[in-house]
C-alpha cells in the first residue's frame, strides 16, 4: 500500500533555500510526519534562486500579489505557475505543510499589506498555499501542525 504524500516547504526539511540562504529545519515536525512520503517544494528558490530579495503579499486592484521589496515588481506569475505545475505533477498529495508567515507557503499566517506597506492582516494565505487550498488539499502551517499533533504518551508512565 502506498504511503500518504505530504507536500512540505523544503526549508523545513533543512534545505538552505530561504531568502537569506538559511533553512528552517524542524525536527519536531518531521517526527510527526513519519509514515508520509515527503515531497519538498520551494517556489521562491525555484523561480528566483537563493539568496534573493524578499517579497510581501500586497492587496492591489488586481487582487493579492507578491511584490518584490527591492524593485516593487509583481513576482506572482512565476510562483503561481510553479504551484500549478507542482500540484499537476503530484496529484496524489494528501497534505500540505507550509512555512508559517511565508508569502508563498504560509497557510493562514502570511502577512498582507496595502500599497503603502501598512499591515492589513496576518492570516492570509501565501500564493502556493492558496493553490493547495483551491485544490482541496488539507493544509497546515508547520507550527500549527506541530501544536495540533501532540507526541503520543510514553507507555508505562
Amino acid at each position: 500500500m502506498a504511503r500518504p504524500q505530504a507536500a512540505i516547504s523544503a526549508c523545513l526539511l533543512g534545505k538552505r533555500c530561504r531568502y537569506d540562504g538559511s533553512d528552517n529545519r524542524d525536527v519536531k515536525l518531521l517526527g510527526k510526519l513519519e509514515g508520509y512520503e515527503l515531497i519538498p517544494f520551494c517556489p521562491e528558490d525555484h523561480c528566483f534562486g537563493t539568496p534573493r530579495p524578499t517579497m510581501d503579499l500586497v492587496e492591489t486592484k488586481q487582487g493579492i500579489r507578491a511584490l518584490s521589496n527591492l524593485t516593487g515588481a509583481d513576482l506572482s506569475p512565476p510562483v503561481e505557475r510553479y504551484a500549478a505545475d507542482f500540484f499537476d505533477a503530484h496529484p496524489e498529495i494528501d497534505l500540505f505543510i507550509g512555512k508559517d508567515r511565508s508569502p508563498s507557503c504560509g497557510v493562514c499566517s502570511a502577512r498582507l499589506y496595502d500599497r503603502e506597506k501598512q499591515l492589513i492582516r496576518s492570516d492570509a494565505s501565501g500564493l502556493m498555499a492558496a493553490e493547495a487550498k483551491r485544490r482541496g488539499i488539507e493544509c497546515w502551517d508547520a507550527e500549527d501542525f506541530v501544536a495540533a499533533h501532540p507526541a503520543p504518551p510514553i507507555l508505562g508512565s
